[in-house]
C-alpha cells in the first residue's frame, strides 16, 4: 500500500522543502530502473522543512504519526509538531487504512546535509542529491549505502552489490572513509578498495 516515488512526488509538488527518496528507492532512481520490490517508501527532509511537508499532505487527506525512540507509534493531530517524539514520521491514508510513506526529519539545511545518526559527516545537499529526468529528488547513492551498512540485511548486501561497482571514485572514496569514522571494521571497506 506504500506509494511510489512518483504518486510521491505528485503529493510534494510545489513545495520548497528539499525533500528526497532515501532507501532502496533511491537507489533504483538512481540506477534509473527498479530491481528489486519495495515494501515501502522513504523520504528525507530537514527538521525545520517539515511542517511544510506536514501541511501539504495534511492537505490531501493523509494523517501522521510519529514513531518515537521505543518505536511507539503517537497520532499527530493537525498541525501539531512531532516535537522530540523521536525523528521519525509515518503518513497514513484513512480511507483505505494503509500507510503512504515514512519520513525521516534529519539535521542539516537546505545547503548542507548533515549524517542524522552522529552529525560528524556533512556534505553539500547538492552533492548529497539527485534528481531524475523526470525531476523526483532523491538521496545520493553513497549516502544510502552509508545508511544501509549499519542493518546489512540480505537486501542491503544486495544494493551494496549492484550499486558500489556503479559509483563514482569520488562516491566510493567518499563512502569508504566515512564507514571508517562510523563503522572502523565494516567488510564493505575492503570491497570499496577493490571496486573499479
Amino acid at each position: 500500500m506504500a506509494w511510489r516515488p512518483e504518486q510521491a512526488a505528485v503529493a510534494l509538488e510545489g513545495v520548497a522543502a528539499p525533500w528526497a527518496v532515501a532507501g532502496g528507492w533511491a537507489l533504483d532512481l538512481w540506477l534509473g530502473e527498479q530491481t528489486r520490490d519495495h515494501e515501502d517508501l522513504e523520504i528525507t527532509v530537514p527538521a525545520a522543512f517539515f511542517p511544510e511537508i506536514q501541511a501539504r499532505l495534511e492537505s490531501i487527506g493523509l494523517r501522521l504519526f510519529a514513531i518515537d525512540d521505543e518505536s511507539q507509534v503517537i497520532a499527530l493531530g493537525p498541525g501539531e509538531a512531532p516535537g522530540d517524539r523521536g525523528y521519525q514520521v509515518w503518513a497514513m491514508e484513512p480511507a483505505v487504512m494503509g500507510w503512504r510513506m515514512d519520513m525521516f526529519r534529519e539535521p542539516g539545511d537546505a545547503q548542507t546535509w548533515i549524517y542524522r545518526r552522529t552529525g560528524e559527516l556533512s556534505a553539500p545537499r547538492a552533492w548529497a542529491s539527485g534528481h531524475t529526468t523526470a525531476g523526483i529528488p532523491y538521496v545520493a547513492p553513497q549516502i544510502v549505502l552509508l545508511f544501509k551498512a549499519k542493518a546489512s540485511r540480505d537486501k542491503d548486501q544486495a544494493d551494496f552489490t549492484r550499486v558500489a561497482p556503479r559509483l563514482s571514485a569520488e562516491a566510493r572514496d567518499w563512502l569508504a572513509k566515512s564507514l571508517q569514522v562510523t563503522n572502523p571494521d565494516h567488510p564493505w571497506i575492503e570491497r570499496l578498495a577493490t571496486a573499479p
